[in-house]
């Protein structure tokens, strides 16, 4: 299993088109990253690569990445500061329950899908859309090794 065979065309279209529906509400940024290994913390990793798509450079501070590590099984939330400072304290891990639940009946899509849309509502809550927004990250999914 890798990362870049993972989810078919279609799935990655849909797992991109809730990406881009959750950020018509909000000035807020959503990204997925996938890796097929990750040897070390998985919270590391997803840092690492939070700081590689310069998901820190939003002007507000609250990008949302998705990460995931297909072969080793293990996934990350993590937001920025910004977002970080409005949501309460278990707020991402009642995502990454919904998204585990999914994910044991291998329903990889729907809960990536489901997560994506519970993040985009709490960003739209603290994070509206403006009417000079821009989209400053892609909502392609971000591949790696």
């Amino acid at each position: 299993m890798n990362a870049k065979n993972f989810f078919t065309k279609d799935q990655k279209l849909a797992i991109t088109k809730a990406i881009t529906q959750s950020e018509l509400q909000t000035s807020g940024e959503i990204r997925l990253h996938i890796d097929s290994n990750c040897e070390v913390n998985v919270l590391d990793s997803a840092t690492l690569i939070f700081r590689k798509l310069k998901m820190h450079k939003t002007e507000l501070r609250n990008g949302v990445l998705f990460y995931l590590a297909v072969t080793d099984k293990k996934f990350a939330i993590l937001g920025d500061k910004g977002i970080n400072e409005k949501v309460p304290e278990n707020f991402w891990d009642n995502i990454k329950e919904l998204m585990l639940d999914h994910f044991k009946k291998q329903q990889f899509t729907e809960g990536l899908c489901k997560g994506i849309e519970m993040a985009g509502e709490k960003l739209k809550t603290h994070f509206p859309l403006q009417s000079n927004d821009t989209n400053e990250i892609t909502n392609e999914i971000s591949i790696g090794n």
